[in-house]
């Protein structure tokens, strides 16, 4: 591209930018206009706004998408994949019902939490939600017939896990945009994950459970229908999913130890480690190794298996391409200067950049309902203060996280999660605003606690 200067000051530049993102909010509630759809006209019309020539903006918004998706794509069709794969085997069930044999009937509900912690690793928020359902109704018809007591902690796993921890699409795109180690991202992420869900999970799923007595909706028959009879072993399944985690620490520790000066970055093996234990490397090798383990091991042929992995693309296709598009959107405030002239009014004010993030993706979770709208947004608002800033890997770590904290807070009606889990767990919009809604909220201010005190600590 040409070499341009923004000739704008601070002030409009931020009124161009409130502008985009009340026009976004506009077109997405109140015309109920496709994100993708929006998300690309408002790039391009905040692109001639704030100035850019006219000759650098289809480069600008071509380069900003495409680097988004370059690093986003792979990480999420391969995790969708590997999903599936688990899915499809019968893992998930089988993971699920010896997590209820292990913990009891009277701690049923912590044990359906931990299996789905667990099955969000490679399993997206509702599709993991779908798949456990059939169980966690199994179990609450034969429990008391309570469908929050075990429903509620199961969903806010799922929730935990796609919000903070990588392969999922929100902490995959912070992390790119803000430059973070994604090994790093994903060790603290699941660090983080247990007691964030224990306290706004499994203490306020029980509490609400307790409050609200709600049949078990009848979505599903018998939980035996279309499940394969010949699944695999819990043993199989956890370490199918704990095997890409693993590759991908391998590298972290290995950059650790270059960083040290224990091992030669430059030799050989050390470089063949490296891109095994890179994210998407790491999440082809646990694919290949789910396919033929939960496949074709378990007697599955070459064309099944196929179509089971084909069917695991669709669903995720408008994820990836809203998260090309919001990263488009803060690739054009970038460019602009837009994202440098925000740091420099928070920084005139003094708020710190982590508290910037948060505020800022609450702001545009609770207006417009995507999470990872919200994250993806607020990540490119705030990149060039954090590149600009003197910050350690471990406090660039805390302020992607922060800013995916803030991206779940408060989920309501201008948000598909929100109806998804009312309507699967049988609530009225006036019980899900007192449950889930609430949940989303202390997911997200103890989330933005915990990531203070990490940024502190490093």
């Amino acid at each position: 591209m040409d070499e341009w200067t923004q000739t704008l000051g601070a002030g409009p530049l931020l009124g161009i930018a409130a502008g985009a993102i009340a026009l976004i909010l506009i077109l997405v509630i109140g015309f109920r206009m496709h994100a993708f759809l929006t998300l690309i006209l408002v790039s391009l019309l905040t692109a001639f706004v704030t100035g850019i020539p006219a000759g650098n903006i289809v480069d600008t918004l071509i380069q900003s998408f495409g680097g988004t998706l370059g690093s986003v794509a792979l990480l999420i069709g391969l995790g969708a994949m590997l999903g599936k794969m688990v899915e499809h085997s019968g893992g998930a069930r089988v993971l699920a019902e010896k997590m209820v044999d292990i913990f009891g009937e009277k701690r049923a509900q912590f044990g359906l939490g931990l299996a789905s912690l667990i099955m969000g690793f490679p399993i997206f928020f509702d599709a993991g939600l779908v798949v456990m359902l059939p169980i966690i109704f199994a179990v609450a018809r034969r429990l008391g017939n309570n469908v929050l007591l075990y429903g509620m902690p199961a969903a806010a796993a799922f929730s935990v896990m796609h919000v903070f921890v990588p392969p999922h699409p929100g902490p995959v795109a912070a992390t790119d945009l803000y430059g973070a180690n994604i090994g790093i991202v994903l060790l603290v992420g699941i660090i983080i994950a247990f007691p964030l869900w224990y306290v706004s999970g499994y203490l306020w799923g029980t509490f609400v459970g307790r409050r609200y007595v709600l049949p078990v909706p009848a979505l599903f028959g018998s939980t035996d229908e279309d499940q394969p009879k010949n699944p695999p072993s819990v043993g199989t399944v956890i370490a199918v999913l704990l095997l890409p985690l693993l590759l991908i620490f391998l590298n972290t520790g290995l950059d650790f130890l270059d960083t040290a000066g224990v091992v030669d970055g430059e030799a050989t093996w050390v470089q063949v480690l490296t891109v095994i234990g890179s994210a998407p490397v790491a999440l082809l090798i646990s694919v290949l190794v789910a396919t033929w383990v939960l496949g074709r091991r378990r007697g599955e042929n070459g064309t099944a298996l196929e179509k089971v992995l084909d069917s695991s693309l669709g669903p995720v296709c408008s994820v990836i391409l809203i998260t090309g598009a919001g990263g488009m959107f803060g690739g054009v405030l970038r460019t602009s200067g837009i994202g440098d002239a925000l740091a420099d009014s928070l920084g005139n004010i003094g708020l710190p950049v982590i508290v910037a993030a948060y505020i800022i993706a609450v702001v545009l979770r609770l207006a417009q309902g995507s999470a990872t709208v919200a994250l993806v947004t607020a990540a490119g608002l705030m990149a060039p203060a954090v590149a600009a800033g003197d910050y350690s890997a471990l406090q660039i770590v805390a302020i992607t996280l922060a800013t995916a904290a803030g991206s779940v807070f408060g989920s309501h009606v201008n948000d598909s999660g929100f109806w998804l889990v009312g309507r699967l767990m049988g609530m009225d919009v006036k019980t899900t605003l007192k449950t889930w809604t609430v949940q989303q909220a202390l997911e997200s201010v103890l989330g933005f606690a915990v990531t203070l005190v990490i940024f502190w600590i490093g």
